[in-house]
């Protein structure tokens, strides 16, 4: 077991809204990803998602309402609310989720998410 430096990880990916795994804890999967533009509404129906804003700034769009989320703070959505995550600029994320669940909430529609 080694540490896991952040910024090294992030400097590897060079796309926005791809997940990549970094670490596993309790069954959930650690991730990083770079955000820009808007990512399409969607829903957990069984897990709340959680957002760590690294650096940057993204809004979290909720139903009738959003919500700035700035470097050092965390954003949690409960399971089975509608919400789109989005960065007018590129800001970097660390995310936690049950391992296998696809990060727009459906399999058909979901980013692959590598092991950096």
């Amino acid at each position: 077991m080694t540490p896991i430096n952040l910024a090294e990880k992030l400097a590897q990916i060079s796309t926005h809204w791809d997940p990549h795994v970094i670490a596993a804890y309790n069954g959930n999967d650690i991730m990083v990803v770079k955000f820009q533009g808007e990512f399409p509404y969607h829903l957990h129906e069984n897990t709340d998602d959680f957002f760590l804003v690294l650096r940057g700034e993204m809004v979290m769009d909720l139903q009738g309402e959003s919500h700035a989320v700035r470097t050092g703070e965390i954003f949690v959505v409960p399971q089975g609310v509608t919400h789109r995550p989005r960065a007018d600029k590129e800001c970097e994320v660390l995310l936690i989720e049950p391992k296998g669940e696809p990060n727009t909430g459906d399999l058909a529609t979901a980013s692959a998410k590598p092991h950096l």
